[in-house]
């Protein structure tokens, strides 16, 4: 098992060879901040991205951004109103989330604004060039702006195919269900009646002609299944949309779509701030970047006090840092409401995304000392003692682990692995003297060692975080 466990396919198996899992993950909204409530989606997305594929399925990370709906009207109007190029150029998403919140507190005493977001909306669904020449000005800057988050989080995605890319592909879904009598008019708006299933209904079509967040996911899924084939699709969104995806799924499945039972909703809670919920319109909001930025500056200062000689501080600063931040998300079951502190995701004491990195940096130095590993020479049978037993047996848990996040769509199974396997170790690590025994023995144990670096570098890789070889 330790032999294997130096592979760097341990816990790899082939199940989805040759098919497809499409994760709808991140979502971010077009002109509004990457915010600390992004954070879950983000990253549990991610993290299944990486466990699926370690499974050997083609994986296909959507970013189904929120690009379309009357907010770019009422942005617009702000902007028009109230804003300047300058401004916007050079604070990008927080200059707009200014101008938003400003527009709904000025509506609240003239109704004329939201008639006017209305008709800028307009503008844009009927391909105004003012219009949309401002729309596509504001998804620029929003998605530079939310690259360099992305960036530091090392997340890459396959589609960013949002709301907008299915404004011609939402025919086909009324299409279709007028074709199988399903929909029903109601107070001019058209329907699908879900009584039966004990939902209410779920519209696709409003009296004004306008289709809905359901139409266009229906479309969304219809385009995926055609365009990848899945095996299956998630998404991966907050537990507050359960309805609205079952409602989807149950249309789907009315229309006649077997495939419909392998879309799955992956639920987590969602988090809130300390004085209230986040939201946009009342510019009561943490922006991901800043926490980001707060941790690697914090991990900073704890390397350069306690390791002055530490080469590239700042490249493992950010590494630790952004790590914090990211095992901090992932290492509870992810429907657990999250109330966010700087204090609680910047602790780096316990199990924690730092501890478990410091306790790879330390097998890499252990090796580093003993000036290599004589692998032939290993002889397994004498790792006897009660720690390298426990150590061994956090090893051979470690695949299981990873099926189970998998099966259940929770990488915090595999969190919890590579803590349990770090903290065996340390303890290991203390009670064991691994350098200056017989040789036969130090082999061993140095092979142990270097069966904990390779397990927790790839661990640590699965949830999204890197493993540095020093700190």
């Amino acid at each position: 098992m330790l032999e294997a466990a130096l592979l760097s396919d341990f816990g790899s198996k082939n199940l989805g060879k040759g098919k497809f899992i499409c994760i709808d993950y991140s979502s971010i909204n077009i002109a509004k901040p990457f915010h600390i409530g992004h954070l879950s989606s983000t990253v549990i997305g991610h993290s299944l991205y990486r466990i699926y594929e370690n499974l050997g399925y083609k994986c296909v990370g959507i970013n189904h951004l929120g690009d379309w709906g009357t907010q770019f009207g009422k942005l617009i109007v702000a902007y028009r109103r109230w804003g300047s190029k300058e401004e916007v150029e050079r604070n990008s998403t927080r200059a707009l989330l200014e101008l938003y919140v400003r527009f709904h507190k000025e509506a609240k005493t003239d109704e004329r604004l939201d008639d006017e977001a209305r008709v800028w909306f307009k503008r844009i669904e009927d391909g105004d060039d003012e219009a949309l020449k401002l729309f596509d000005w504001f998804k620029a800057l929003t998605l530079h702006e939310v690259g360099r988050v992305y960036s530091m989080l090392g997340i890459e995605f396959d589609s960013y195919a949002g709301e907008s890319f299915y404004n011609d592909k939402m025919n086909r879904v009324i299409e279709e269900l007028e074709d199988k009598n399903l929909l029903r008019l109601d107070k001019g708006a058209y329907l699908v009646d879900l009584s039966p299933y004990d939902m209410p209904p779920c519209i696709v079509l409003r009296s004004d002609g306008a289709t809905l967040y359901a139409t266009r996911d229906i479309a969304a899924a219809l385009y995926r299944k055609d365009t990848y084939n899945f095996e299956k699709c998630l998404y991966v969104v907050a537990y507050q949309q359960n309805l609205h995806f079952r409602q989807c799924f149950k249309v789907l499945e009315l229309m006649g779509y077997e495939w419909a039972s392998s879309l799955v909703h992956v639920p987590f809670g969602m988090v809130s701030m300390q004085n209230g919920t986040i939201s946009t319109r009342k510019g009561m909001v943490i922006f991901l970047e800043d926490v980001l930025n707060k941790a690697i500056e914090k991990t900073l200062s704890i390397i350069s006090e306690k390791s002055p000689e530490l080469e590239d501080k700042p490249k493992v600063a950010q590494m630790v840092g952004v790590g914090a931040v990211v095992f901090n998300a992932l290492y509870n079951s992810r429907i657990k409401d999250n109330v966010f502190s700087y204090e609680t995701a910047l602790n780096f004491d316990g199990e924690t995304g730092p501890y478990a990195q410091y306790t790879h940096a330390r097998c890499c130095a252990v090796l580093r000392k003993a000036e290599g590993l004589k692998r032939k020479e290993v002889d397994y049978t004498l790792l006897t003692d009660e720690d390298s037993l426990n150590v061994l047996r956090q090893l051979s848990a470690f695949p299981k682990a990873i099926l189970e996040a998998a099966e259940k769509y929770e990488p915090y199974y595999v969190s919890r692995a590579v803590i349990a396997l770090a903290k065996a170790y340390n303890k290991f690590y203390y009670n064991q003297r691994i350098l200056g025994e017989a040789e036969a023995l130090e082999n061993a144990r140095l092979a142990l060692t270097d069966a904990v670096r390779s397990v927790i570098k790839k661990g640590l890789y699965l949830i999204g975080l890197e493993a540095p070889e020093r700190m």
